[in-house]
């Protein structure tokens, strides 16, 4: 039950932060036209996992690891974890298989989008 509660906790921090900083970004650029906002809460967001992953792996437990990755920065962004996915498989001498999970995970992810929007009888935009 307390593994939920670090993710739950941490996750709610993350969404709110998400929220309140991409919101805060798009309102100062609401004329570009490109989506500034969510764009750097994703790049902020591989550079936090990046300095935290190390930080809670050398000092930290596995509390920290499920309130902080999974749980803050899960809330944060997700492409985090997606980030730090492909970062390991450059690392492990895969950069094939990283390529392919960068382009893969792109590519059906707006896919998927379109396609739920035309499940929902919608056409996308």
């Amino acid at each position: 039950m307390n593994t939920l509660l670090f993710v739950a906790a941490g996750g709610a921090a993350g969404s709110v932060a998400r929220y309140i900083l991409s919101s805060w970004i798009k309102n100062q650029l609401p004329s570009s036209g490109f989506p500034w906002g969510i764009f750097f809460v994703n790049v902020s967001g591989c550079l936090l996992f990046g300095l935290l992953h190390s930080w809670c792996c050398a000092r930290g437990g596995e509390a920290w690891k499920l309130l902080v990755l999974t749980g803050v920065l899960g809330g944060y962004t997700t492409f985090s974890t997606f980030g730090w996915d492909t970062f390991s498989l450059i690392q492990k001498g895969q950069p094939g298989l990283a390529a392919v999970n960068a382009i893969a995970s792109v590519t059906a992810g707006v896919l998927a989008v379109w396609l739920g929007v035309a499940l929902a009888g919608r056409t996308p935009q």
